[in-house]
């Protein structure tokens, strides 16, 4: 075992010398360029092995001779200077060579005639992808680890200097904008995990496209991440968002592909044009709308409809035909009103109802501080926690329930501002009986004797 590593160790530092003579005899021929772009491959054939080369004889060249173009021999001081001799790559550095020998195990690099590298182990393989299938003569760049190993050969890595370069081919699309396609590798409740430039990266939910948002009704996590998990496997075009290299952060967008496709059409609509589209999705916050060309626009739940609403999904229905107004353009986002295109009940609220008016209501929704009340299908009102009972409540549910119809009376009315107020308390107190003076007595008053009549004395 020794006497092999003896071997080998002989075979390396003959190899290097040969290399050095090689550089030195054209450095001094005043050829330095060529010294220094000089491959190993063109010295030697690819199946020479390191026994071989400490046999092989040097080309025959005269140091000393003038070179052809007839100038003098360069000094040493000439020699010097050249940046190549003094530029010696150190640990950290990305060096270029070209490739002598491949094997699964190790990869013996020729660094332009001034040392030999190799690449071995678990430092050959690369996040870039651009080492993935070399053979003898590629040109490679790689990372220098150790300038020197144990028998004289500078180590070096594809793994370090392919990680800098997808890297820094991110930070590149980061700055440019560029689309790109990733794959889909998995998903959790939070987003998409992907791939790009083999580095994983996170395609955050709310970074998704509106095709492929999730509208779960409800907000229900786990409906969520089922839909999430179909697109594993798949292909979806996103940019760079953020990025950081020292954290291994990398978080992209779908969304803004669509966005920044969407801007650049978004010339022909404007504020206050009315569209007609397709409902498109629904959420607890509002419905998607899908016009013109390949648009999308949100109906907020506020302008669904003039009264109150807790669930889309009871105004529009997926897959309907609706109208609605552009009401905002911010970028590529676009906001859709359909109920500036009904007629707003409040304008003519006080034709059916006012002040001190006793009516009937339907409890629709209660909270901390009171009910909502549906008067009819377009004007809801409130009943304020403190005008449920005569006496103070804590919970409104101690007086009514979901769905009760009860008697109030409109104690406020604001067409400008849609409010209407309903108290209880008003009511039962114009109903609770005021307490009555006893009535008086037909009959006489009977007269007290105020004369002192002396004790009758027992007999016996």
């Amino acid at each position: 075992m020794n006497i092999d590593v003896s071997i080998k160790k002989s075979a390396d530092r003959a190899l290097l010398s040969y290399q050095f003579f090689h550089y030195w005899t054209r450095v001094l021929e005043g050829d330095i360029l060529a010294a220094t772009q000089t491959s190993m491959t063109t010295a030697f054939p690819s199946t020479m092995t390191h026994a071989t080369v400490a046999r092989t004889k040097a080309p025959e060249y005269s140091p000393l001779s003038p070179h052809p173009n007839g100038d003098t021999p360069h000094t040493m001081e000439d020699v010097m200077k050249h940046s190549s001799f003094v530029s010696m790559p150190k640990v950290g550095d990305l060096v270029g060579g070209t490739v002598m020998s491949v094997s699964k195990i190790e990869i013996y690099v020729d660094l332009n005639g001034l040392r030999t590298g190799v690449v071995r182990g678990k430092e050959i393989a690369d996040e870039s992808g651009t080492f993935a299938n070399l053979k003898v003569g590629d040109r490679i760049e790689a990372t220098v680890l150790e300038s020197e190993n144990e028998i004289g050969i500078m180590e070096l890595s594809f793994r370090s200097a392919g990680h800098k370069k997808a890297w820094d081919r991110l930070a590149v699309l980061l700055g440019s904008g560029e689309t790109v396609p990733v794959k889909v590798l998995g998903a959790n409740k939070g987003g998409l995990l992907v791939n790009l430039e083999r580095v994983t990266g996170f395609l955050p939910v709310s970074q998704l496209s509106a095709e492929h948002y999730p509208r779960v009704l409800g907000g229900d996590k786990q409906k969520i991440l089922e839909k999430l998990l179909t697109f594993v496997g798949s292909s979806m075009d996103v940019k760079v968002l953020d990025l950081n290299e020292a954290e291994n952060k990398l978080i992209v967008s779908e969304k803004r592909v669509v966005s920044d496709k969407q801007g650049d059409m978004l010339v022909n609509c404007h504020i206050g044009d009315v569209i007609e589209g397709t409902v498109s999705g629904i959420t607890p916050f509002g419905a998607f709308v899908r016009f013109g060309e390949n648009f999308e626009g949100l109906v907020h739940i506020s302008e669904l409809a003039w009264q109150r609403i807790d669930n889309p999904a009871d105004i529009v229905t997926g897959g309907e035909t609706v109208k609605a107004k552009i009401i905002g353009i911010d970028g590529s986002k676009i906001s859709l009103s359909r109920k500036q295109l009904l007629e707003d009940p409040w304008k003519n609220v006080i034709e059916k109802y006012h002040m001190g008016q006793v009516v009937k209501g339907k409890v629709l929704k209660m909270n901390l501080f009171g009910l909502f009340v549906e008067l009819d299908p377009d004007i809801h009102g409130l009943a304020h926690i403190s005008e449920l009972a005569e006496a103070p409540i804590h919970d409104p549910a101690t007086v009514a329930s979901v769905g009760d119809v009860l008697e109030f009376k409109i104690i406020s009315l604001d067409p400008t501002h849609h409010r209407l107020g309903l108290s209880r308390r008003a009511l039962l107190l114009e109903t609770t009986p005021t307490p009555a003076s006893e009535p008086a007595s037909d009959l006489p008053t009977p007269k007290l004797n105020t004369e002192s009549t002396p004790p009758k004395t027992a007999q016996m």
